[in-house]
C-alpha cells in the first residue's frame, strides 16, 4: 500500500510539472516568456526616461533561474551591452548579506555566540557607554546604538586602503543609544562583524568569503577584493551619475565587509537560490536549514504592525507576502535583492547609474503588482482623527545620524516635516509621488497611516521616554520628534537671519562709504568707535567666509571619497576661521552694548550694531549646536 501511494505521488508530481503554471483568474503565470515580455516592455523605457546607462535583472523561482537579462550598456562610450553573466555590478550594501552569512556559519559551528559581548572577539574595546554590551544580534538587527560615520567610508585610491583593524580602531563612533533599543543603520558595525569573522576564523575576510561562500556556490565572478582581480577587470561595468555624462572612476570602499563586492546577476541567482533552499545549492550546504531559517526569521521591530529586522535581512512585506531582502547603494550603483519565501521566488536588480531617479523600486513594484496583485482593504473611519493629525504634525530627525561630530549638521538639513492636508491626510517633505507632489498618507488605525493608493505605512508611537517617533517601512531606522533646539523651524531662521544681516552689512559697507565720498561727508565718530566699527565689519566677512566654506563642502558631497584624512587640514583651516568668528562675535556683542551706552550715537546706528551683535550670537549658537568646531575629526 505504501509503495502504491508513493508511486502515485511521484506520477502526480511529474504530471503536475508538465502542466502550465496555475494562477488566480486574470493573473498572468510567472513563466520565462511572460516575464521577459513584461521586462522588455518596461525596462528600456525606464532606462531612457531616467537617464540610466544599464541594468541587470534576475528572477529565480522554485529552485531554478526563471529569467536573467541585461538591459542597456555597461560602457556607453563603447556601446558595450550589459550581460547577466558577463557584466559585474557593485551591489553596495547587498554585500552585507555575505558578511551575515559568514557570521551565521561560525555561529552554527559554535565559534560565535550572537548574544555575547562583541568585545570578547576583538583586540580592542568598545567603551561601556551603557550597562548592556553590544552583541552580534544587535549588530545584525542594526541596533548596536552607534552614531552615523562617513569619514573614509569611500576613498579615491586603492593604495590608501587601510587594514580592517587599523580602520576600525581609528574610526570608532560614539554610542548614542542603548543596544537593542533604537534601530540606526551602521556600516561601521557591519565592518566590525566582518573583522570578527576574520579573527575568529583565522582567515583574512576576503579569503574566508571566497572559500566558504563563493566557491561552494560556484560564484566565480564575485569578489570583495579591491582592486579587482585581473581576470574580472574586463567584465566590470562603468559607473555613471547619468548615462548622458562621462563614466566615473571605480569606487573604493574602505569598510569593505559592508559594501565592496562586485558581482554578476547570474552569480547572485546562485546566492538567492541557496538562501531560498535553506542554505543548500547544487550539492553545497553553506548553512544548515535551522540556521538559515533563524537567519530569515524576525528578530526585532519597532511595532508588530511594521516590517522588522531578521538577522541581516530586513522585512519588505508587500502585496500580501512576507518578503525579506536588502538594498545597496554606492554613489553610482544602486541595487535591490528580494526574497519571497512563500512563493519560492528571488528577485535581483542592479543599475549602474544614479540616474534622475532609481528605477529599481519602480520595476520591482511593477513586477509584484503584475504577478502578485493585491488591493489593500479600504480604510475605516478612525475616532479622534483630527486630533491625531495635530498630534503627529511637526518635525522629526532620523535615528541614523551623527550626534556628536561635525557631521551632525546634516541632521537639521535632512529633517523630516510632517504636515496635515485639507483632505484629512498627512504628507512629508521627503516622500514624493512620481508627479513630484507630496505622497499622502491616510489614517487607517489610531496613529497608523497608509499611503493613499499604495501600501507604505507610517506608525506614530511614543518611546520609553515619551518621545513621539515614526516607524516606517524600512526597519533599520526611525524618526524621532525634534526638540525645539534641534528643530529646523528654530535653527534655520536663526542661521539664515544671521547670514542675511552679515550680507547686508558687507554690501552696505562700501555703499555707505561711497555715499559719504560723493557728498564730501566724513564719518565723525571717536577713533575707538571707528576701530570697533571696522573690526565688527571684518567679523561679518569672517562669518560669511566660514559659512561659504561649509556650503562649498556640501556641494562636493556627491563625491564621498573626498571625506578622508587628507581633507583634515582643510577642515582645520575652516575651523580656524570659525574660531576667529567666535572671538569676533564677542567683540560684536561688546560693540552692541557700547552703542547703547554712548549718548552721542544715532538711534539707527544703535539698532544696526545691536542687530549685528544678535546675528553673531545666533550664528555662534548654530556653530556650537551642530558641532562645527568639534575638536575631533573622527566623523
Amino acid at each position: 500500500m505504501r509503495a502504491w501511494r508513493r508511486g502515485f505521488w511521484i506520477l502526480s508530481v511529474i504530471f503536475s510539472a508538465l502542466l502550465p503554471a496555475q494562477t488566480s483568474p486574470g493573473v498572468p503565470a510567472i513563466t520565462p516568456a511572460d516575464v521577459q515580455a513584461f521586462f522588455d516592455g518596461l525596462v528600456p523605457a525606464e532606462l531612457r526616461r531616467e537617464d540610466v546607462a544599464g541594468a541587470v535583472i534576475v528572477v529565480v523561482k522554485d529552485g531554478q533561474v526563471l529569467f536573467q537579462k541585461g538591459y542597456g550598456y555597461s560602457d556607453v562610450a563603447q556601446q558595450k551591452p550589459v550581460s547577466p553573466d558577463g557584466t559585474l555590478f557593485r551591489p553596495g550594501s547587498v554585500s552585507k548579506l555575505f558578511t551575515w552569512t559568514a557570521v551565521m556559519q561560525l555561529q552554527e559551528q559554535g565559534k560565535l555566540d550572537l548574544d555575547r559581548d562583541v568585545n570578547e572577539y576583538l583586540d580592542f574595546r568598545i567603551p561601556a557607554t551603557y550597562p548592556k554590551p553590544i552583541t552580534l544580534r544587535n549588530i545584525m538587527t542594526h541596533t548596536p546604538g552607534f552614531e552615523e560615520t562617513l569619514k573614509d567610508l569611500f576613498i579615491h585610491d586603492v593604495k590608501d586602503l587601510a587594514p580592517l583593524d587599523a580602520y576600525l580602531k581609528t574610526h570608532l563612533p560614539r554610542r548614542i543609544y542603548p543596544p537593542g533599543t533604537i534601530p540606526a543603520y551602521s556600516n561601521y558595525a557591519t565592518t566590525l562583524a566582518g573583522y570578527i569573522v576574520q579573527r575568529v576564523s583565522g582567515q583574512p575576510y576576503d579569503d574566508y568569503i571566497e572559500q566558504h561562500i563563493l566557491k561552494p556556490l560556484g560564484m566565480a565572478h564575485t569578489t570583495f577584493r579591491q582592486p579587482l582581480p585581473g581576470a574580472l577587470k574586463p567584465l566590470m561595468s562603468q559607473g555613471y551619475m547619468l548615462a548622458s555624462e562621462p563614466a566615473k572612476p571605480y569606487e573604493v570602499v574602505q569598510a569593505w565587509p559592508a559594501g565592496s563586492s562586485a558581482t554578476t546577476g547570474a552569480d547572485m541567482a546562485r546566492f538567492m537560490l541557496a538562501h531560498l533552499a535553506d542554505g543548500h545549492f547544487e550539492g553545497a550546504q553553506i548553512l544548515r536549514p535551522d540556521t538559515a531559517r533563524m537567519m530569515h526569521s524576525r528578530q526585532f521591530g519597532v511595532d508588530a504592525k511594521l516590517n522588522g529586522m531578521a538577522l541581516g535581512f530586513y522585512e519588505e512585506n508587500r502585496n500580501g507576502h512576507r518578503i525579506i531582502g536588502h538594498g545597496g547603494d554606492t554613489i553610482y550603483f544602486h541595487t535591490d535583492l528580494h526574497l519571497v519565501p512563500d512563493a519560492g521566488l528571488g528577485f535581483f536588480i542592479s543599475q549602474n547609474s544614479a540616474g534622475k531617479s532609481l528605477i529599481r523600486t519602480t520595476v520591482w513594484h511593477a513586477f509584484l503588482d503584475r504577478y502578485f496583485p493585491f488591493t489593500p482593504p479600504a480604510p475605516q473611519a478612525v475616532p479622534n482623527a483630527k486630533e491625531d493629525l495635530r498630534t503627529v504634525s511637526g518635525r522629526y530627525i532620523v535615528s541614523r545620524r551623527s550626534e556628536t561630530t561635525i557631521l551632525s549638521l546634516t541632521t537639521v538639513a535632512g529633517e523630516l516635516k510632517v504636515f496635515p492636508n485639507d483632505d484629512g491626510t498627512i504628507s512629508t517633505n521627503a516622500l514624493l509621488d512620481p508627479n513630484g507632489k507630496p505622497t499622502r498618507f491616510r489614517e487607517i488605525e489610531p496613529l497608523l497611516f497608509r499611503e493613499v493608493n499604495g501600501q507604505s505605512l507610517a506608525l506614530f508611537k511614543r518611546d520609553d521616554t515619551g518621545r513621539l517617533i515614526i516607524g516606517i517601512d524600512y526597519p533599520f531606522m526611525i524618526f524621532q520628534r525634534a526638540s525645539w533646539y534641534e528643530n529646523s523651524a528654530f535653527n534655520l531662521p536663526v542661521v539664515i537671519g544671521s547670514l542675511a544681516i552679515f550680507v547686508l552689512v558687507v554690501l552696505l559697507w562700501p555703499v555707505a562709504a561711497g555715499v559719504r565720498w560723493h557728498y564730501g561727508r566724513q564719518l565723525n565718530v571717536d577713533p575707538a568707535v571707528r576701530r570697533r566699527r571696522l573690526l565688527v565689519r571684518i567679523v561679518c566677512v569672517i562669518e560669511l567666509a566660514f559659512a561659504a566654506a561649509w556650503v562649498i563642502l556640501a556641494t562636493r558631497a556627491n563625491d564621498l571619497g573626498i571625506f578622508t584624512s587628507p581633507l583634515d587640514p582643510v577642515l582645520r583651516m575652516i575651523q580656524a576661521v570659525g574660531w576667529l568668528g567666535v572671538v569676533g562675535a564677542i567683540l560684536a556683542l561688546y560693540n552692541g552694548l557700547r552703542a547703547w551706552m554712548d549718548e552721542k550715537r544715532w538711534w539707527f546706528s544703535r539698532i544696526a550694531d545691536s542687530a549685528i551683535a544678535l546675528a553673531c550670537l545666533g550664528f555662534v549658537w548654530f556653530i556650537f549646536k551642530w558641532n562645527m568646531l568639534h575638536w575631533s575629526l573622527n566623523y
